[in-house]
C-alpha cells in the first residue's frame, strides 16, 4: 500500500506507537517487514480454522526479534476476516499459565473484534441473542404478525436448539447463557452484568446474580476450557468464524519455581492435545517464547512428551523454514532489514506530512542507514534488539523536528544519545555487552502462591 493512501487515524495510531516505543495495536501490514513468507500459510490455517478446524502455533525469536509484531500482525489478519482476538501475557504472578481459570479470564478481558475494544465479550453475547432473533424471524414469516408470547417462545426454541452443543460440554455455562437472555429481557441490567462477568471468569460475583440463572460458585482450573468452547460457540453463532488467542512470553516460565514451572508446561501440553483433538472447533492458539526456552534445560526440554510435540528442525538454512511447522522462528532484524523498516516508517510519516519533499529529503536513505548503525552501536551492536528503539529516535528526535521546524537538519543539529531510563532490562543488557537472557526480564516474585 502506497504510504499517501493511509488514512489519517490509522497513520496517526501508528506513528504514536512508535513515538512511545511500543508495538502498534493496529496497521501493522504498514510496517511488516521480512515476515511476508508466512503470510501465505497463516492465510491457510486461518482458512481452516474458519472452517471448524483449530491450530496450534509455536512463535520463537530472540528477544528483538518481533514475537509481538508477527502476533499482533497475525491477529490485525485474522480480523478483517471477522475472527476475535485475544492477547494474553503469561506472568507467574498475574496470569501464571498452570491456572487455567486466570488465564481464561484474561482471555476474555482481552478479547477484541475490529468494532469492537476489549472487552468484547458483552458485546459478542449480545450479537448472539440479536442473531437468534432475527434467525427465528427468517426461518418463520408468520412471526412477524404472532404475539410477544410466541415470539419469545420461538426464540427460546431455537436459543435452545443452538446451545445443545455447549450444553452437552459446558452445561453451566449454558445455564448461564440462559440467564442472561432472561435478564435481558426483563431489563435487569444488574443480573445481567454480573452474569457476564462470571461468564467472563470473574470471581464475587453476586451470589443473588448466580441464584436467578440457577448456577453457584466459581470458576475453577477444570471448568475453564469448557467455558472457552462455550465461547467459541457464542463467536462462531455471532458472526466470528474464529478466535486468534496468543500467550506471550511463555519464556517467563524459567524463572519460576521448578514444580510451578512442571505444572505450566504441563498445562500447555494438555491444551496442545486438546486443540489436536478438535476440542476447539475456531481456535488459532499461538505462544511465543525464546530459543532458549525451546530448546533450553529449564524450558520445554523439561516435560519430553511436551519437548516431543514442538519438535522442529531449525539445523538447516534459515531460508528453509518450514512455514507449516508447529513450530517457526523469526530471524530477527539485520542491518538490511532494519533499514528498510526505518525507510517504511519514514515514508508513512511523510504521507501525513504538510511537507513531505522536506520530510523524504532530509531524511533520506544514507541519513536513516547511518542513524540505524548508529543506534545498534549503543547496543552493543545487537541489531537484534535495535528496532524499538531506532525506531522511536527516528520519529521523536528526527521526524518530529525536521517537520516541525524549518531550519532543523539532523546531520547538523542532532547528535544521538540513548540513556539507560530509556532503555528495557533487554536492551540495557544488550549496551552492557551481556547476552540477553531470561534473567534480564524484571519479574515480582514477592507474592508467589506455594503449591
Amino acid at each position: 500500500m502506497n504510504a499517501s493512501d493511509v488514512s489519517a487515524r490509522r497513520r496517526r495510531e501508528v506513528i504514536d506507537a512508535l513515538r512511545r516505543g511500543t508495538v502498534p495495536d493496529s496497521g501493522l501490514d504498514l510496517l511488516a517487514v521480512g515476515i511476508d513468507r508466512f503470510d501465505a500459510t497463516l492465510d491457510a490455517e486461518l482458512d481452516a480454522v474458519a472452517g471448524g478446524g483449530a491450530v496450534f502455533k509455536a512463535v520463537r525469536g530472540e528477544y528483538g526479534a518481533g514475537k509481538t509484531f508477527f502476533t499482533r500482525h497475525l491477529a490485525e489478519r485474522a480480523m478483517r476476516r471477522g475472527f476475535a482476538a485475544a492477547e494474553v501475557q503469561v506472568s507467574e504472578t498475574q496470569t501464571p499459565l498452570h491456572r487455567l481459570e486466570t488465564v481464561y479470564r484474561r482471555v476474555t478481558e482481552s478479547m477484541r473484534t475490529t468494532s469492537i475494544p476489549p472487552s468484547a465479550l458483552r458485546a459478542v453475547l449480545d450479537s448472539w441473542l440479536f442473531t437468534i432473533e432475527n434467525d427465528a424471524f427468517g426461518s418463520d414469516p408468520a412471526l412477524e404478525s404472532a404475539s410477544e408470547a410466541e415470539v419469545s417462545r420461538a426464540v427460546e426454541r431455537l436459543l435452545e436448539e443452538r446451545l445443545a452443543a455447549v450444553s452437552s460440554r459446558t452445561p453451566v455455562f449454558a445455564q448461564a447463557l440462559r440467564g442472561y437472555r432472561a435478564a435481558v429481557t426483563a431489563g435487569d441490567g444488574q443480573t445481567a452484568d454480573a452474569l457476564v462477568a462470571w461468564m467472563g471468569g470473574q470471581p464475587q460475583v453476586a451470589a443473588s446474580a448466580k441464584r436467578s440463572a440457577g448456577i453457584r460458585g466459581d470458576l475453577d482450573h477444570f471448568g475453564a476450557m469448557g467455558f472457552l468452547q462455550g465461547v467459541l460457540t457464542v463467536l462462531r453463532d455471532a458472526g466470528h468464524p474464529g478466535l486468534v488467542l496468543v500467550l506471550d512470553e511463555v519464556e517467563t516460565l524459567q524463572r519460576v519455581r521448578g514444580d510451578v514451572r512442571d505444572k505450566a508446561l504441563n498445562a500447555l501440553r494438555q491444551l496442545i492435545d486438546e486443540v489436536d483433538s478438535g476440542r476447539y472447533p475456531g481456535l488459532y492458539l499461538v505462544i511465543t517464547g525464546t530459543p532458549a526456552f525451546f530448546d533450553g534445560p529449564s524450558g520445554v526440554p523439561r516435560l519430553l512428551p511436551l519437548a516431543q510435540r514442538l519438535a522442529t528442525d531449525f539445523g538447516t538454512d534459515a531460508r528453509f523454514d518450514n512455514p507449516r511447522a508447529v513450530q517457526v522462528r523469526l530471524p530477527g532484524f539485520d542491518a538490511q532489514s532494519l533499514g528498510a523498516l526505518g525507510r517504511r516508517v519514514r515514508n508513512l510519516y511523510a504521507g501525513g506530512s504538510s511537507s513531505p519533499k522536506r520530510i523524504l529529503g532530509t531524511v533520506d536513505d544514507d541519513y536513516i542507514s547511518s542513524l540505524a548503525t548508529a543506534v545498534t552501536g549503543h547496543l552493543g551492536g545487537r541489531v537484534g534488539i535495535a528496532p524499538r528503539i531506532f525506531l522511536k529516535k527516528l520519529i521523536a528526535d528526527v521526524l518530529d523536528r525536521v517537520d516541525q521546524f524549518p531550519d532543523f537538519d539532523p546531520r547538523e543539529h542532532y547528535a544521538l544519545t540513548v540513556g539507560s531510563t530509556e532503555l528495557t532490562d533487554e536492551e540495557r543488557a544488550a549496551a552492557a555487552g551481556r547476552p540477553v537472557s531470561v534473567d534480564d526480564i524484571d519479574l515480582d516474585l514477592e507474592d508467589e502462591e506455594p503449591g
